[in-house]
């Protein structure tokens, strides 16, 4: 079976997670959930229910030294949804949060790495914005932002459409096919 690394940070879509791990699932993933730690803190009263609905623990915090690795090698990651803070520390290489040094060593590795932004127009217009979608595309990210995929939306107004997921997720099976034979 093919594993999904799902990372998502603090934004609406990440309320309907379940719902993602679900069509994912449903897809042939092996799903393994990793959350910003305030995302952790947004969907808190569902995180047991997302661990068993995985099949794996939820992390959105470092392992202590010494300590396992509780989840299989990835295929491919995922960080969806991406907030504006996220899509800039990660361009940054700054990885004080979990999600994010997982991210920036799966791409380092070679692993196939998307990130579907959500921000609105206010966010891109800072221009920090823009260059930090143009370093991650620069190191191999597949970022999912513009026509076709994730358009920013006016401040304080909710997504036309909502929150593409199925775009995301149709990424996903792009970059990364099932073995032959298998």
């Amino acid at each position: 079976m093919r594993t999904l690394y799902l990372f998502c940070s603090a934004a609406p879509p990440v309320f309907d997670v379940a719902r993602v791990i679900e069509d994912a699932q449903s897809r042939g993933w092996d799903v393994c959930l990793g959350l910003t730690p305030t995302a952790a803190r947004w969907v808190e009263g569902s995180l047991d229910g997302l661990a068993a609905l995985t099949g794996h623990p939820v992390r959105w915090e470092y392992d202590l030294p010494g300590q396992p690795e509780v989840w299989p090698q990835a295929d491919v990651i995922l960080f969806a949804p991406a907030t504006f803070n996220v899509v800039n520390e990660w361009a940054l290489g700054l990885t004080a949060k979990f999600v994010l040094s997982m991210a920036v060593q799966g791409a380092g590795r070679g692993v196939p790495t998307l990130v579907m932004p959500c921000v609105n127009q206010a966010h891109v217009r800072h221009p920090a914005f823009g260059s930090s979608v143009a370093t991650l595309r620069a190191a191999g990210v597949s970022v999912l932002y513009g026509e076709g995929a994730y358009a920013a939306n006016p401040p304080g107004q909710e997504l036309s459409g909502g929150y593409p997921w199925a775009v995301a997720l149709d990424a996903v099976e792009g970059v990364v096919r099932e073995p032959t034979g298998a």
